[in-house]
């Protein structure tokens, strides 16, 4: 190091938000003698890193992609000394990589600053990701359709974590969803999830969403439960929709201290829990689809999870895919994957269970747009 680093917070906090990965890479330069510096970010299928220093194009990087699914940093050869990858993550949401290029390998000191860099970028890109298009075109590697750009500005993010539990989802295909969503948010030793399924193609369906999604949030935001985050989604779609259009919805609240689930099954998405080697499916019982009937009221269900225990939640477009009208994703294929990924973290499995869905389709076309939700819980 050529002098004492300052504050890396601070640094970025005064910096425009499109200008970080330059603040960055100068801060690096300048204290830690950094040769080269990459700030890649993950594609929104999380299968590829776009560079934003360098645009060139997309990286098949092998060790920044090693880098993002472990979340652990790897240290390597360079062109001139040591190359490091650091994963840029805030919250449990992986961003992306920080790749530097130095003269020698770091010291213990120097490799644990070089750590906190890469968590204070990516803390300042996610806060800053509202006020720049910047990091959201490098994610996109083509033009999203007019319903995908409305359901990823509605997504909470791609995983949530803590030592208490690690979250994930991802949607497919990410360039052209239709009505499939998913939500979170923890509050304190309570964390909500909802998957939803709407019906409809395209805007329309997109649309529909919004409503729903934005009505439990309000509900939610407001201290309701489960029960009165569909309920009033339910008259909201209703009201508009008339009961032409509705969204097949599952929502859970988890006592994160305890392992209670509450649920409120109405409609197509299953809930399903790894434990040990099985995996079983959660029978709930199905109530009404979200605006399908004016004043439609819901009823909660229990059950429990125990320590160490994985909770998966699918859409119809998962579980119900049945390429050239073959056997469903489900039947065949779905618990053999799932088991597959027992030993990868939330954030890996949901990619795995996704990839193994592309590869279940072969050459035909998807005829519904997927989710799949996880949720390690640690305790």
């Amino acid at each position: 190091m050529s002098d004492r680093p300052a504050p890396t917070g601070a640094l970025l906090r005064a910096t425009a938000p499109d200008r970080l990965p330059e603040a960055t890479a100068d801060h690096l330069r300048r204290h830690f003698a950094a040769e080269r510096v990459e700030v890649l970010v993950a594609d929104l299928a999380l299968r590829r890193l776009a560079p934003l220093l360098d645009t060139a194009g997309a990286e098949l990087d092998p060790a920044a992609l090693r880098c993002l699914a472990s979340q652990r940093p790897s240290t390597g050869s360079g062109p001139t000394g040591t190359r490091l990858h650091l994963p840029l993550s805030c919250w449990g949401e992986r961003l992306g990589v920080l790749r530097v290029d130095l003269p020698r390998h770091p010291d213990p000191e120097q490799a644990e600053q070089l750590r906190s860099v890469a968590d204070e970028l990516a803390v300042a890109i996610r806060a800053a990701d509202r006020m720049t298009d910047r990091y959201r075109q490098a994610q996109c590697l083509q033009r999203l359709t007019m319903a995908a750009e409305l359901q990823w500005d509605l997504l909470p993010g791609r995983s949530l974590g803590d030592d208490r539990f690690l979250l994930a989802g991802q949607l497919e295909p990410a360039y052209d969803i239709k009505g499939d969503h998913f939500d979170w948010a923890l509050a304190s030793d309570r964390l909500t999830i909802t998957v939803l399924n709407g019906a409809g193609e395209g805007l329309d369906a997109a649309l529909l969403t919004v409503t729903a999604v934005n009505a439990m949030r309000n509900a939610r935001r407001c201290g309701a439960d489960i029960v009165e985050q569909a309920e009033l989604a339910s008259d909201a779609l209703h009201t508009r929709y008339g009961g032409g259009l509705h969204a097949a919805t599952l929502l859970l609240e988890i006592d994160l201290v305890g392992g209670w689930v509450d649920a409120v099954d109405a409609g197509s998405p299953h809930c399903m829990v790894g434990r040990g080697g099985e995996i079983s499916q959660i029978r709930l019982e199905q109530q009404l689809p979200l605006g399908m009937f004016g004043e439609a009221r819901y009823e909660i269900e229990r059950f429990r999870l125990e320590p160490g225990d994985r909770l998966l939640v699918v859409s119809d477009g998962v579980h119900a895919a049945a390429p050239r009208g073959g056997p469903t994703f489900g039947e065949s294929a779905l618990f053999t994957a799932l088991r597959g990924t027992r030993l990868q973290p939330a954030t890996e499995a949901v990619g795995t269970v996704m990839r193994d869905l592309r590869e279940f389709h072969a050459d035909a076309e998807p005829e519904d747009d997927a989710v799949t939700v996880c949720l390690d819980w640690r305790r």
